[in-house]
């Protein structure tokens, strides 16, 4: 008798929670994310449920999928185009597959808060991304969640340009993140993000940069003295279906999806800012201290980096940035 694998009995599991939704004649609502339970990202999926279980009286089901258990972001997001999974709480990946002429929110420095980002992505080049997002990817866009600014942490202290000037800084392999730091004297070090205590505690890296997150859960305060707010991207999630499976529900169950999405949106961006403000409590207790650097320096110095990138969108991309960070 073959061995029973635990991958065999989590596709059992989840072909067990397609076949009872038929038989009892429900929609299933599978919602797919790649973070851990906990987070903000978690209470707004449970949002979601209650509303949408609740308005349908029980015609719709969800289902929730933390920690990756169907895939990677972009597997995902190919699920979603031929519509073999419903929704997704995804990062910005299909911005830059599907509307890449529209996508400033990926260069660092360049839309200078959250409310320049939100108005962003909710104002008309937003809807360009939506259109070209479900042209190309079969996707229906609901609109992005708040996530966390993303900050620097360091061995050292760091006030300006010049303090990051050779910095061994760990990066991600985004090509117009590795071209911006580098502007500013940074030495980018792409590593895979398990092993990023490992690279701080034997020097490898000096710096890193990510959500508050990220120092707190790898207890980085064991390696690092110093977190620079540069708040230097806001990388949002985005709450996406399958346009494929959304097109064939009913008018009235497409406008509980949109409720229930617009709701927990709201609440995850709440608990989002709950959580950071306890991690920055808790990694001062732990010792590290929190540095309020010249923003307006870097920029500048960091400014022909971002004006190269924006020159690469559409220019009413590149002007609708200049305009709302000039309003925000």
């Amino acid at each position: 008798m073959k061995k029973i694998t635990m991958l065999s009995v989590f596709m059992l599991a989840i072909f067990s929670v397609f076949i009872t939704g038929a038989i009892a004649g429900n929609i299933i609502v599978n919602v797919n994310c790649t973070m851990k339970p906990g987070g903000a990202e978690e209470a707004a999926i449970n949002k979601f449920k209650e509303i949408v279980e609740s308005r349908s009286e029980g015609q719709m089901k969800v289902n929730s999928f933390m920690s990756g258990q169907l895939g990677k972001e972009n597997a995902v997001l190919e699920l979603l185009k031929i519509g073999q999974t419903q929704i997704a709480v995804t990062g910005g990946n299909f911005r830059g597959m599907y509307a890449k002429e529209y996508d400033p929110v990926t260069i660092p420095f360049a839309l200078k808060n959250w409310n320049v980002v939100q108005a962003y992505l909710e104002g008309p080049m937003g809807e360009n991304i939506k259109k070209l997002s479900a042209k190309k990817g079969g996707l229906v866009d609901f609109g992005p969640q708040k996530r966390a600014p993303r900050k620097m942490t360091s061995n050292k202290a760091i006030y300006g340009p010049d303090d990051i000037n050779g910095l061994k800084l760990r990066l991600p392999a985004v090509p117009v993140w590795v071209d911006v730091w580098k502007k500013l004297g940074a030495l980018p070090t792409v590593i895979p993000a398990p092993e990023i205590y490992l690279a701080m505690k034997t020097g490898y890296v000096e710096a890193h940069e990510n959500t508050l997150i990220s120092p707190y859960s790898r207890k980085l305060w064991e390696v690092q003295k110093y977190i620079i707010n540069t708040d230097h991207i806001y990388w949002p999630w985005h709450w996406v279906a399958s346009k494929k499976w959304f097109d064939k529900l009913s008018a009235e169950n497409q406008k509980i999806i949109q409720v229930a999405v617009d709701e927990a949106r709201v609440l995850g961006a709440k608990v989002e800012d709950e959580k950071d403000a306890f991690y920055a409590s808790e990694l001062k207790k732990k010792g590290m201290k929190f540095i309020d650097p010249d923003r307006q320096a870097i920029f500048s110095k960091v400014s022909p980096a971002i004006q190269k990138a924006l020159a690469e969108l559409a220019p009413e991309a590149a002007e609708e940035v200049k305009k709302l960070n000039a309003k925000y």
